[in-house]
């Protein structure tokens, strides 16, 4: 059990019986009356979202989960091979369990599992990945009195805004959550 106030956003709880991701959260503190942390909550088994508000001092139980280590090998139509790190044993992951993730896995890397029940949920990623910039135009000089940026082509063929002094070649730190270059390795 956790008060409201500490559960934080990409923690697994039980609301009303069934097992939810906290995908974001925010605390609330109106002139009168108590403080609240509004939620919005994905459902694990349906994939619904519902909004929740709940004072900061009630109770909320958090679920617990198992996790493994798993390397990814392949994707192949809107399916992603991942082999355990400790097994032989292949599992083919769906697009719907690997969401937004997928445009940062990289081939030989390993990642964390998420399973409800022995079923997959989810794969954790850290928040920051490095990544190898494949294609680059040549920055164009003159107006950088503001921040410059140029498009450019990652190895994993996502298509990312970076500095304009970014080279074909150069490895760059990407944040994952908001999906932007942090800076260069």
């Amino acid at each position: 059990m956790a008060k409201a106030n500490e559960v934080e956003r990409g923690s697994f709880v039980n609301y009303k019986d069934q097992p939810y991701l906290v995908v974001s959260r925010d605390f609330y503190s109106p002139g009168k009356g108590s403080a609240v942390v509004r939620f919005k909550l994905k459902n694990i088994k349906t994939g619904a979202v519902i909004r929740a508000v709940l004072k900061t001092d009630e109770s909320i139980d958090e679920v617990e989960l198992e996790q493994k280590e798993v390397k990814f090998l392949y994707a192949h139509r809107e399916e992603f091979c991942f082999v355990e790190s400790n097994k032989n044993e292949r599992m083919m992951l769906s697009e719907e369990i690997i969401a937004e993730n997928k445009d940062f896995l990289k081939p030989g890397e390993t990642y964390r599992l998420v399973l409800y029940e022995n079923e997959p949920i989810s794969l954790k990623m850290p928040i920051k990945v490095e990544m190898l910039v494949k294609e680059a135009e040549e920055g164009l000089r003159g107006n950088t009195a503001t921040s410059a940026t140029k498009e450019v082509i990652l190895e994993t063929g996502m298509r990312l805004k970076v500095p304009i002094f970014i080279k074909e070649g150069d490895k760059i730190i990407v944040n994952i959550e908001k999906r932007e270059y942090t800076g260069r390795v």
